[in-house]
């Protein structure tokens, strides 16, 4: 087992406008579970294969451990992929597909055997060894995947979206799978995915990519409590923070005609125009003439809770943000076309600043 280091790391693609990764800085601890996550074509993939040895390093290097491997080809780098697809062999058995790479390592017959027994075990794969994949079910063809890395033992594993072919029941039971397995074996883990869900769920840390650019790297609830920019603020979180345009005028942030008080560094620094940034669960439902009037237009009724959708009834603001996302508990009675009001306590704010998307609250 070992850290991985990327010390400004870049990937450009000839003929491309910008780089694929740009000057990527990321040390990921010893045994750590780092998830890479953001929009297709962030760059996480890239990263992913740059550890690999799969996408050249233009600039920068990568470490594993205390070994420079940025000119290492893959096989000298002491990782297993596993990939979106699975790629197991059709024509073998699944015992044969978990065992061929330490077959190829020129791995003993009997101590193959038994590797391939003890991944099966922690898998709960030893009654499928002799059948072949076609006769799996995609959860279980994905578990021969993972078995296949795990035999080989490795300094790290990589997994490149390895849930996004599985149905979404499936995704979740295996999701929690993966990250208990991994816990259990202390190797250490890049993960790579575009479901944010599925990133603060699994990681010990997330790191969050847009265009090439990291834009921060911090636990799940880091993340959600403290996004770092207006893109981050809008990514984490399910449903998404709501953001609102607003002005700052003696020390509070005016919205729709509501004023929102700010700490008195945050308006000092702000200048005028901001962004809040609101949390559904963090709204409270008022009468109509109190906080952010609107409309109440969707319900969404999830049991315990519910989520609706309010239309704001200031037109200017309703040309920004179509719709504002409330959580409210799921027993209380909404009707839609209802007029709300909607009001958050200063301290549940994010502020952000328009222009450069920074954040500015505490």
């Amino acid at each position: 087992m070992a850290s991985v280091s990327f010390v400004g790391a870049g990937r450009h693609y000839p003929g491309a406008d910008r780089a694929a990764v740009e000057a990527l800085d990321l040390e990921i601890e010893d045994g750590e579970f780092m998830v890479l996550v953001g929009p297709s074509g962030c760059g996480k993939s890239t990263s992913l294969r740059m550890l690999a040895g799969l996408e050249e390093c233009d600039a920068g290097s990568i470490r594993i451990g205390e070994r420079d491997v940025t000119r290492e080809v893959p096989k000298d780098r002491d990782i297993a992929m596993v990939f979106q697809n699975y790629a197991l062999y059709p024509h073998m058995t699944v015992g044969d597909n978990m065992g061929f790479a330490l077959k190829i390592a020129g791995v003993g017959k009997a101590e193959r055997a038994e590797r391939v027994q003890e991944a099966a075990r922690l898998l709960d794969l030893t009654d499928y060894l002799h059948r072949k994949p076609k006769a799996l079910s995609g959860g279980q063809r994905q578990r021969v995947a993972m078995g296949r890395a795990i035999v080989r033992r490795p300094e790290v594993f990589l997994m490149d979206e390895p849930l996004s072919n599985l149905d979404a029941k499936l995704r979740v039971s295996t999701r929690t799978q993966i990250a208990a397995l991994q816990q259990r074996l202390g190797v250490t883990t890049v993960y790579v995915t575009h479901d944010q869900v599925e990133a603060m769920t699994m990681g010990d840390r997330v790191a969050v990519l847009k265009d090439g650019v990291l834009q921060q790297v911090d636990t799940p609830l880091g993340l959600y409590d403290r996004p770092a920019n207006l893109f981050v603020a809008g990514f984490i979180g399910s449903p998404a923070m709501n953001l609102l345009p607003a002005v700052v005028a003696d020390g509070v942030a005016v919205v729709a005609g509501h004023r929102v008080p700010l700490e008195r560094g945050v308006a000092t620094r702000a200048g005028r125009a901001v962004t809040l940034g609101v949390r559904p669960h963090a709204w409270r439902l008022a009468e109509a003439g109190e906080g952010i009037r609107g409309t109440l237009r969707v319900v969404e009724e999830l049991g315990s809770d519910s989520f609706v959708y309010v239309t704001p009834s200031d037109p200017a603001l309703a040309e920004e943000v179509a719709q504002c996302v409330v959580r409210v508990d799921g027993r209380r009675r909404l009707e839609k076309g209802e007029q709300v009001g909607l009001v958050v306590e200063p301290s549940e704010v994010h502020v952000f600043d328009t222009a450069s998307g920074e954040r500015l609250s505490a």
